[in-house]
Parts: C-alpha cells; sequence; structure tokens
C-alpha cells in the first residue's frame, strides 16, 4: 500500500466494550500451541516457540471470556470444511485454534464447532460481494477466481480431542472502517448434517485480530496492494479494546522470516462457558445488520461505503 494508507483522521471508538479473562491453567496454552503445530515443525521448533510464548503469557491460559458483535456479513450454513479459500488469492494463513472450558480449569473442549468468516484481499465478503469496501479497489468480480459468491472464506471445524481446529485460508484484507480481522463463532451440542453444522447453540461470538506492522507489510504486497485508501490500525478500530490475546489478538508465525508472501501460522486459544449462550448481540446484531457504511455503529470515514452499496448489499442477504 502507499504511504498514506494508515488511517490518522478516525478518532479511537468503541461500538462495545470488550473484556478478557485470564485463567490459571499452568501452561495449557502453551501445550494446545505445541499440539495444534505439531504436524508441520519439529519438536526443537515447538519447543522453541512454546517457550518464547510462555514469556509472554506467563504461563496462564488466556481466554476470551466476553462475545462482541457478529458483525454485518453473517450467513448461516457455512460449510464443515478444512480449507476455505475456494481459490481466493492471498498471502497463506493457517489458523489453528484450541477450544477449551474456561469453568474448568481450562480442559480442552472435544467436539466444539469452530466457524470463522472474513473477508477477501480486497475487502469483500460472499453473499456481499457489490457491498463497496471502501477506498478503491477493483470490482469483486475481476479477482479472477472461481470461487462461490455465496460461500468463499467461511466454514466449520469440529475440534480434535485436543480441543483443536485448523483452517486453511489466507490473509484477510480490510473495509471501512474496520481493522485487519476474522469473525467466529463457537458452538457446541450440534452436529454435522449435509455438509454443514446443525442444532447447538453458540457459546461464544467474537472478532480475531492481527499486529498492524505485519497487516501493513502484507498490504503492500499483491493482490491486497490493488486496494487503496484508509486503514484503521488497532488503535481506531471500534471493537478491538486493546487488551491482546484476550482481547482476540492472534499470535502469528512468519513461514519465510525474510519472505512474508509466503504466509502465516496464527494461534489462539478461546476459552468458552459450555452452558453459556451468546446471542451475537452488539454492533450489527445477530441477524445480520446493515452492511457496511455505519457497521458496527460510529461516523465512518469520507471514503466509507455509499448508500447504493449497502442498499445493494442488504438485498443480497
Amino acid at each position: 500500500m502507499t504511504g498514506n494508507h494508515k488511517d490518522k483522521t478516525i478518532t479511537r471508538r468503541r461500538a462495545i466494550a470488550v473484556t478478557g479473562g485470564t485463567v490459571a491453567a499452568g501452561g495449557l496454552a502453551i501445550a494446545g500451541y505445541q499440539s495444534a503445530f505439531a504436524d508441520t515443525e519439529t519438536t526443537a521448533d515447538a519447543t522453541a516457540t512454546a517457550s518464547a510464548t510462555s514469556t509472554s503469557t506467563s504461563s496462564t491460559c488466556m481466554t476470551l471470556m466476553t462475545s462482541v458483535t457478529e458483525g454485518p456479513y453473517y450467513l448461516d450454513g457455512a460449510l464443515v470444511r478444512k480449507d476455505i479459500t475456494e481459490g481466493k488469492s492471498g498471502v497463506p494463513l493457517t489458523l489453528r485454534l484450541t477450544v477449551v472450558d474456561a469453568t474448568d480449569g481450562c480442559t480442552p473442549v472435544p467436539g466444539a464447532a469452530v466457524e470463522i468468516w472474513h473477508c477477501d484481499a480486497w475487502g469483500y465478503y460472499s453473499g456481499y460481494t457489490t457491498a463497496n469496501p471502501g477506498g478503491s479497489a477493483p470490482a469483486e468480480s475481476e479477482d479472477g477466481s472461481t470461487a462461490n459468491d455465496a460461500t468463499y472464506l467461511r466454514g466449520y471445524q469440529i475440534a480434535n480431542g485436543n480441543g483443536v481446529v485448523k483452517f486453511e485460508t489466507i490473509f484477510p484484507g480490510w473495509y471501512t472502517p474496520r481493522t485487519c480481522h476474522i469473525h467466529v463463532k463457537v458452538h457446541t451440542g450440534g452436529e454435522k448434517e449435509d455438509g454443514t453444522y446443525e442444532g447447538g447453540k453458540v457459546n461464544y461470538t467474537g472478532q480475531f485480530f492481527f499486529d498492524d506492522d505485519i497487516a501493513q507489510e502484507i498490504f503492500t504486497l499483491e493482490p491486497y496492494a490493488k486496494h487503496s485508501g484508509s486503514y484503521t490500525t488497532l488503535d481506531n478500530d471500534m471493537v478491538y479494546d486493546g487488551g491482546g490475546a484476550s482481547s482476540g489478538l492472534l499470535t502469528l508465525k512468519a513461514v519465510h522470516k525474510k519472505d512474508p508472501s509466503k504466509g502465516y501460522k496464527g494461534f489462539l486459544t478461546l476459552g468458552i462457558d459450555p452452558d453459556a449462550e451468546s446471542t451475537g448481540a452488539g454492533s450489527g446484531g445477530s441477524g445480520g445488520g446493515t452492511p457496511p457504511s455505519g457497521a458496527p455503529t460510529g461516523e465512518p470515514p469520507s471514503d466509507a461505503p455509499s448508500e447504493s452499496a449497502t442498499a445493494s448489499a442488504s438485498a443480497s442477504s
């Protein structure tokens, strides 16, 4: 992106207070990380990474205890699958998440269904491909992919015996007035049916966030660089509250230290209450909201999506 990509005009806004809980668990978060990455890392690599992570987490289980808005782009019926890219181009992202019971010593929650969805490299969501992402970007149809416009970059995974799920996706782009993020819901009590996940209840609704320096480096690469405009940093985002991992900030590890285009691995531990139910309420609401010019709430900058784009996206939901 260009040097003026960083947004200096948006004041810090908060659509909702996001608070996190920290539950002592004797290094469970580190063990979860090691098991999640065991398929691609040597034991020495995993041990070294876990040791470094231990310093930052102080041997605690970082949990996301308070749900936040599901945002305006949620769609029912996402597919159960590991790879959600459908050919969408972008920097590869392997996302590994560990679901634990925050009410029971951060023990794993096998069978939990983790659902994620996010925008493509230019800020477009499947199901809402006519919604203007703000700034200047090519039309979503110009990306050359054969992705299904109703399903790309959405999916479920069912947690294994260690409470771990893994997704293969791409680093998300951005749209006005939000920072780079991924949406997430954790479900329990349902089952896989007809390729998706049915029944049960939602225990957690939240969002994952990305380090500004890493995100802005990614956005200088193709195809991200074709989307120019005012990118909202973490400090100016209306949802992220600055709480680090407990507020959804992913820990990222570059696949190749000198070449960010090779991709990243990201991890986080999600602490849920299996008996609780999240409505996804808040800014944007559980019903999907109105994308995207004022969602979540707040006064968007001057290059926010137009009313006509908003109306078109609402009609397609």
